[in-house]
């Protein structure tokens, strides 16, 4: 099967004591069974391909687990032995799949890197659109303190990674890697939870920090005048980052706001909805990890640190961005900051990259071709 999934097959089959742990807070298990039944029916045939693209990917059930399985994992290579078997492609997931492209294209792409230049900011694609001016700022409190500090606007593909698309994804992350690497940048700071993931997992010595953490350890921002109660949503993708966890926290708290915990949170964070593309597929039982979040936040003003995140819990109870109350807090925590959204996204996405020549002054720049590869353009 490729991947090692027959042994994880076999490795969950054996191992799996249906303790229930991974199935109580997982809508996706509670439907297809159990990490061992899953295992013993993919052990016959290839019958669950097609539904693994329904599980959100979110880790809880790896987390949970008394006997270290990794269901999760097991469920992700289901989806690339999936659609190497011509069982993956699905028209719910065009727009995801189109906005990846967009994405990775010269129109939208550009990386700016200065003189010496060995570390870049990499915010990610929602945050570019939807909060383009607050990326602006974001650059230029980093460099106060990171001298000849680049800045790149591109996609990690983590769509096509989720989807199963391997090759597609280690070609295209490949390209921007190859870049910035040969080019001497060393560092990478992201604002966006699933860009931490992939360039964690796949940068290869490539170092990789969150601006939260760049922040917290720069000092603590400015106490409000009528601080609040809030609740933190930890992004799955960050939910074994405990440093990232903590830097978050240190920030809405230095600002005076209380913090008041969900049941799930940290480690065991529930996913917002949107995980794993199974928002498209099957957006009814996607749709219950909302609720949940929902219900376990009550009255609670939600801070998250995930574009994604704030957009889909924002639908059903009060959702904001950490960065829009550390640069805008009064704003914020009134209710009055309203981010871009589709299809603005893609003009604003499009001003900001006519307007970061200025900025960043580069000694180097450079943006992707047609056929996806970094090529220098000054």
């Amino acid at each position: 099967m490729g991947l090692n999934l027959q042994q994880q097959y076999q490795t969950a089959a054996r191992d799996c004591v249906e303790c229930g742990l991974c199935q109580k807070d997982c809508f996706f298990l509670q439907q297809y069974g159990s990490p061992k039944e899953i295992a013993e029916r993919g052990l016959r045939a290839d019958e669950l391909l097609r539904e693994s693209f329904e599980c959100s990917l979110c880790g809880l059930c790896t987390v949970v687990c008394p006997k270290d399985i990794d269901p999760a994992l097991m469920l992700r290579d289901m989806r690339i032995r999936g659609r190497e078997a011509g069982l993956g492609e699905f028209a719910e997931h065009r727009g995801i799949l189109s906005y990846e492209r967009w994405g990775i294209s010269p129109l939208f792409t550009w990386y700016g890197l200065p003189q010496k230049c060995t570390a870049v900011f990499f915010p990610g694609c929602a945050m570019l659109g939807s909060r383009s001016r607050r990326m602006v700022q974001i650059y230029e409190r980093l460099r106060e303190n990171i001298s000849g500090l680049g800045l790149v606007l591109d996609c990690c593909a983590k769509p096509s990674h989720d989807l199963g698309r391997r090759d597609f994804f280690a070609r295209n992350f490949g390209a921007v890697k190859e870049f910035l690497a040969g080019n001497g940048v060393r560092t990478v700071l992201v604002a966006c939870p699933s860009c931490y993931r992939v360039w964690q997992d796949y940068g290869e010595g490539m170092r990789v920090r969150t601006i939260y953490e760049e922040f917290a350890r720069g000092g603590l921002p400015e106490k409000l005048q009528s601080p609040v109660t809030v609740t933190v949503h930890d992004p799955c993708a960050v939910r074994g980052e405990t440093g990232i966890h903590r830097a978050v926290r240190e920030l809405v708290a230095g600002m005076g706001l209380e913090i008041s915990e969900m049941k799930h949170y940290g480690r065991r964070t529930v996913c917002c909805g949107e995980g794993g593309a199974a928002c498209y597929l099957v957006p009814e039982v996607a749709g219950n990890w909302t609720k949940l979040r929902a219900q376990e936040a009550e009255d609670r003003h939600i801070i998250t640190y995930c574009a994604g995140c704030t957009n889909f819990l924002g639908q059903l109870t009060r959702t904001d961005h950490v960065a829009d109350l550390l640069f805008e807090p009064e704003q914020t925590l009134a209710g009055n900051i309203r981010a871009t959204r589709s299809p603005l996204t893609w003009l604003r996405r499009l001003v900001l990259k006519k307007n970061l020549h200025r900025l960043v002054k580069p000694d180097l720049a450079g943006r992707r071709d047609r056929s996806g590869r970094v090529k220098i353009s000054l």
